[in-house]
């Protein structure tokens, strides 16, 4: 049987799942996702975890949050004055936005807290300091490598 290798480009249906079993994403309602596998475009853990599947093969893995969107940094937590959004913006919890740093690069901040006169924000990836499981099944292999 066919076995995925560096190199394929794959199909995948997932489900990510943190510690306490929530989803946190999952392609099970949705078209599986493509990629290649070692190009990396997604966790290289979870790529990795592909090569070797054969076609309809179905595997948990578990990615440590190193391996995974790496620590939670308390430092990329940063308060900052509601005076630097927008003026007719209302800024909620939970709210992410794109924001660009002083020297051009585009980022995204999640709003953690929000007074009357300022606003916290998290520059950490959402999954920042996780550990993930994701139940993964490779779905076909378009073109091997």
């Amino acid at each position: 049987m066919t076995q995925a290798k560096s190199g394929d480009t794959v199909k995948i249906q997932y489900t990510g799942r943190l510690d306490d079993n929530s989803v946190f994403d999952t392609s099970v309602d949705r078209d599986p996702i493509q990629l290649t596998v070692g190009k990396g475009r997604t966790i290289p853990a979870l790529e990795e975890a592909i090569v070797g599947m054969e076609l309809g093969e179905s595997k948990t893995i578990e990615i440590s949050a190193e391996q995974a969107y790496g620590v939670y940094h308390k430092e990329l937590v940063h308060t900052v004055s509601r005076k630097v959004l927008p003026a007719d913006m209302e800024p909620k919890i939970g709210q992410r936005l794109k924001a660009t740093s002083v020297d051009g690069r585009k980022f995204s901040v999640t709003i953690r807290d929000v007074s009357e006169k300022t606003v916290t924000m998290d520059t950490n990836h959402p999954l920042a300091g996780k550990d993930l499981t994701f139940d993964i099944e490779l779905v076909a292999i378009l073109s091997p490598s």
